[in-house]
């Protein structure tokens, strides 16, 4: 169902970006990137989500470099510093809605090559920054364009696979980007206590020049770009070339809209974008919990502090590599009642699974963070909270993906700018939370909160498919 969802999508989308259609046999085609070497879509998604990675990377390592800062610029509070990480999230929330959908209009590589050039750019003013005000100025500025490709990635994952393979696709890729959030405060913390806060993002800006060199090697994977360039070519072939009439102001705003009306109109977005907005807060709300954990109640050093991240990179990797049980979970789902294949419902599951994980491991780390339990106990609650959080983000990326085909990047562009500004906003209240209410009643509130979430999964998983027939997005693409 999703294959034939994708294909008509394409054909749609190629229609309505000019004046006149072409058909073309697309499914078999050598062009079609889902026919493409297995080697070289393997390079593409290694290649994509290593610009994920360090996208978000560059968010989480910048707290282990706070006390540098502070120290750089005297008279800085921890609240006041920590806002360098709000506004890279804010930057990476509006540049989610504004930068994301180019990559429905002109294609994916272009967007990824721009996106990673100004983002690496724009890492400098940081690196050399005088004041906070050029910190969080040029902070802001880099998570605006570094969220084109952080956004577009999991529309070329999905350009490149079919419906059987989506999960495990978009599993691989997020390897690297669900660890980043765990490889960021160790690698900052390291750096900053060897070479000071400014290398940080130095290596952050190594990093995406590499990224850049890799994403020119690699070709455009959006099907209704290649298919227009396919048409184009054969009609220069007949001798029947015509100059379409592209209404280009239209066209960019509708696509520029999708995202912001998807996600307020379409109950499908509109909850789940609430649900991982959440859950992703609360993720990035360890980088201020772990800290006082760690650094303050135990005394560790900044580098071995973030070693305490560990626990949820364990959870997220095996989320990963148990891949094949929940696609035989999947496979179990009952069959679409008019296509009679998997429907994106199925993806649902593991989404409930993770949902109940994370609270438990909330629970778990919250009550055993105290300095009289050994650390090895609280790291290990931290295994199932990173192991739920993987599963809620894999299977919705999933799930969607699997609903809106090649919309696939502007449902994606609405959730991750929801998940950022909740993510911005939570760690400035976190301070406060964990100084006035301890680790202890703060990780209650928070796993209290994640309970309350649990139906949300659930009740798509049953009745998913009826608000489905009643999306009129989803009529044109049915």
């Amino acid at each position: 169902m999703e294959e034939a969802r994708s294909e008509k999508g394409a054909n749609y989308q190629l229609q309505n970006n000019t004046t006149s259609s072409c058909e073309l046999n697309w499914e078999n085609d050598s062009e079609n990137p889902r026919n493409w070497p297995f080697w070289y879509k393997a390079y593409i998604m290694v290649t994509v989500a290593f610009i994920s990675t360090v996208v978000i990377l560059n968010s989480s390592s910048y707290t282990p470099g706070l006390p540098g800062i502070e120290a750089s610029f005297p008279g800085t509070s921890r609240t006041v510093s920590l806002l360098g990480l709000t506004t890279y999230l804010f930057g990476l929330a509006l540049g989610n809605l504004i930068l994301a959908p180019f990559s429905e209009i002109y294609g994916r590589r272009p967007v990824h090559l721009a996106s990673t050039a100004l983002f690496t750019v724009m890492i400098i003013p940081v690196a050399l920054a005088p004041n906070l005000t050029a910190i969080m100025l040029g902070r802001f500025f880099s998570g605006f364009l570094g969220s084109a490709s952080l956004a577009t990635a999991p529309g070329s994952v999905n350009d490149l696979v079919s419906g059987k393979d989506r999960a495990l696709a978009i599993s691989c890729w997020s390897l690297g980007t669900m660890n980043a959030p765990v490889i960021g405060p160790i690698m900052g913390g390291f750096v900053f206590q060897y070479l000071g806060w400014r290398w940080i993002h130095w290596i952050v800006l190594i990093c995406s020049g590499v990224s850049f060199v890799a994403l020119s090697l690699s070709k455009e994977t959006y099907a209704p770009v290649l298919l227009k360039a396919k048409r184009k070519r054969n009609q220069i072939q007949e001798g029947n070339e015509r100059d379409d009439q592209i209404h280009w102001w239209a066209l960019l705003r509708t696509n520029l809209s999708r995202p912001v009306s998807m996600a307020i109109f379409e109950p499908i977005c509109l909850f789940w974008d609430i649900y991982v907005g959440i859950f992703y807060a609360v993720l990035f709300l360890c980088f201020v919990g772990f800290p006082v954990v760690f650094q303050d109640m135990r005394g560790w050093s900044p580098g071995i502090a973030g070693l305490g991240y560990i626990g949820i990179g364990v959870g997220v990797t095996l989320a990963v590599f148990a891949e094949p049980l929940f696609r035989m979970l999947i496979a179990k789902h009952p069959r679409d009642s008019v296509t009679g294949q998997i429907s994106p419902e199925a993806y649902v599951g593991p989404v409930c699974i993770g949902g109940i994980l994370v609270p438990i491991g909330q629970f778990w780390f919250a009550w055993t963070a105290r300095k009289s339990i050994h650390w090895i106990v609280p790291i290990l609650g931290s295994v199932p909270f990173g192991f739920g959080n993987c599963l809620v983000f894999i299977y919705t990326m999933s799930y969607l993906a699997g609903t809106y085909g090649i919309y696939t990047a502007s449902a994606v562009a609405g959730m991750s700018a929801s998940r950022y500004v909740f993510s911005g906003v939570l760690p400035i209240a976190g301070v406060k939370m964990y100084h006035v209410l301890g680790v202890n009643w703060t990780g209650t509130l928070l796993g209290c909160l994640e309970i309350f979430l649990i139906p949300i999964p659930f009740v798509f998983y049953r009745y998913g498919e009826r608000i489905r027939r009643r999306s009129p997005l989803m009529s044109r693409l049915s």
